[in-house]
């Protein structure tokens, strides 16, 4: 019985000390949620490599799972990254991007993503997204940010808003897909009271067919819209 028990944990030792040294085989890639890749798997997989100075020659004893992790998420495109090696050697890394709710082209051009931060445009994948223009600033992006998670949660506005615009005194402006009239919020106070007016604008004169027959749609007072004729 002793000399069985020996051969066990023996036979377990050698296995584990294999399975150590055991050379990584080609990181594989596997992309979480959103099949539309604003980076590409041979990006991760150069990432993961020149962090890890050839990891697919790389033993798993030596290879630092952490260090390819915070490489993976310190990429502006990417929201968090998860990387493993399987029992087969194989290394692995579950990816999941970032996702943007607005496009903001100012002096630069760039994606704000639905925590309110920046991401850059993509070669690979353009998203469809209310763009953002006026007086961005990128170090200060509240407000915009603000307004397109209201676009975005808002089947009403994510229908009809294509762009945002901010003056340089961070008044609002929207403007809509299908009609000449500029909708002006003012500052973001009483938003939802705003976007309610604008919903209740927007239907009556729908229905009396005038939604042409306006320039501007002011919703900078709570208790009335103000508008002014073409």
């Amino acid at each position: 019985m002793f000399l069985l028990l020996v051969l066990v944990v023996f036979l377990f030792a050698f296995a584990s000390s294999r399975n150590n040294v055991r050379k990584i085989s080609n990181p594989n890639v596997e992309f979480k949620g959103d099949n539309n890749l604003f980076i590409t798997q041979e990006a991760v997989s150069k990432l993961l490599i020149q962090n890890q100075q050839e990891a697919k020659n790389t033993s798993k004893e030596t290879l630092d799972l952490n260090d390819l992790e915070a490489a993976l998420n310190s990429n502006p495109m990417i929201k968090s990254a998860d990387v493993y090696v399987s029992v087969n050697g194989m290394l692995k890394a579950e990816v999941e991007q970032k996702k943007p709710i607005a496009r903001v082209h100012s002096e630069a051009s760039y994606y704000i993503d639905e925590q309110g931060g920046y991401m850059p445009l993509s070669s690979n994948y353009s998203a469809r997204v209310p763009l953002v223009t006026g007086a961005v600033d990128k170090n200060n992006l509240s407000d915009v940010f603000k307004v397109a998670q209201k676009i975005q949660n808002d089947a009403f506005l994510k229908t009809h808003v294509i762009e945002v615009y901010q003056d340089e005194s961070k008044g609002i402006f929207l403007k809509l897909r299908q009609y000449r009239f500029t909708v002006q919020l003012g500052n973001l106070n009483n938003l939802d009271k705003k976007i309610n007016n604008l919903k209740a604008f927007y239907k009556k004169a729908l229905k009396d067919k005038k939604l042409n027959a306006y320039s501007n749609v002011n919703l900078k007072f709570d208790s009335q819209v103000v508008c002014t004729k073409a």
